[in-house]
Order: structure tokens, then sequence, then C-alpha cells
């Protein structure tokens, strides 16, 4: 699990030293990590499922990455494909923080139809990061694979009212006591064994209740 430290932010980073700049001052907020909270990006059933589960992950976190890889697309085909649980994801970056923030951003300019294959393509290029490929030609790579010109990418991850909106959601994932990703909750119940086994066995006994 990939560790979070908001304190420690980079601030180095030419890409998001804004967006940075904007989480290390945002004002207070709140949410529960079980219900619906504001900016959430879901796929699978509505917001009244039966079961709903959370993933809190960073584009830059290497076990999320490697979650999203070997684990997501039977979760997916099995649970989200069949609208048996409402999947929610929820950014919270994780070194380097500032990639992290730029790849979010670029996701949501890309549109909610969009927003996952973009989330996912960032999260794949980390075997390239580690080849020497610079993040920052991925991000932009992602970005036009989804449709957006190099123009409509520096003005995306440079919005301000984005960056406060990103800040915010930020904000309330620390608040509702989340240290690190992924972190997955089943109905608002952290579950620690994120396999598929593990995950199965949560989400199938809440199918399960009446």
């Amino acid at each position: 699990m990939a560790t979070f430290r908001y304190a420690s932010m980079s601030r180095r980073a030419a890409l998001t030293a804004a967006a940075l700049a904007a989480m290390a001052t945002v004002a207070g907020c709140t949410a529960k990590t079980g219900g619906a909270a504001q900016g959430d990006m879901a796929m699978g059933a509505g917001e009244d499922a039966k079961v709903t589960v959370v993933e809190y992950a960073s584009v830059t976190c290497g076990h999320c990455a490697v979650w999203n890889e070997e684990v997501w697309p039977e979760f997916k085909t099995r649970y989200v494909d069949t609208k048996k649980v409402r999947y929610v994801f929820r950014e919270f970056p994780t070194p380097p923080q500032d990639i992290a923030v730029a790849g979010f951003l670029i996701a949501r300019c890309a549109g909610e139809d969009k927003y996952f294959d973009v989330v996912h393509d960032i999260m794949a290029s980390q075997k390239e990061w580690q080849a020497g490929v610079p993040p920052r030609n991925t991000l932009f790579r992602a970005a036009a694979a989804a449709g957006l010109s190099q123009e409509q990418t520096e003005i995306c991850i440079r919005d301000k009212a984005a960056i406060e909106e990103m800040s915010n959601r930020i904000k309330a994932g620390i608040d509702a006591g989340v240290t690190g990703t992924p972190t997955f909750l089943v109905n608002g119940t952290k579950v620690l064994d994120s396999s598929l086994s593990g995950l199965s066995e949560a989400i199938d006994a809440e199918l399960a209740k009446k």
C-alpha cells in the first residue's frame, strides 16, 4: 500500500505547482467513507445499489496499478458489468503528487465517458516510467488518446476551479481517515484483503443480506 503524506507534497514539479499550492491551503471539508461524496466517479449499479464498493486510489500508486491489472478485469466482469455493485473511485494522489494530480485533472477533462480509460492508461504507464520515460510524456499521450489537444491539456491542468475541487476531495479523504492506497470499502467497512477473493467475501456477504 502506498502511503500518503499530505504535509510533505513536493512543490518542485512544473506541471501542477499551482495545484499543489492550492491543496496545501484548502479549507476544511468532510465526507463519509461509505456514502456518496461530491465528485465521485462511479460504474455499475445506481446510487440505490445494495452494495457499494469504494476504492481510494492514485494513478501513481504501484499497488493500485497491480490491482488494476490483475484484479480489476475479473472484478468488473463479476460485479460491475452485472450491476451487482456500485463501484466508486475516489482520487487520492500519492507521490509524485504533481503527476497524480495532473493525471486526475486530465481524466476529468476527458469527460465521464473516458475518465476510467484515462486513469487506467496512466496507471499502466508506470512501467514506462520505471524504464525512464518521463511521466509528463505519458500524461500528454493519455490526454491525446482521449481527444484532448496539447493546448487543452495545458489549460486543464491549470484550471483553478478544478484544482480547488480536487483539493476538497483529497481533504475529504484525509478527514475520512484514509492513509494509503489502495483502500477499499464495502458498504462503508474497510476491507483489508484487496484480492478478488477477499473483496468477494465481503461483497457476497452483503448481497446475501435481506
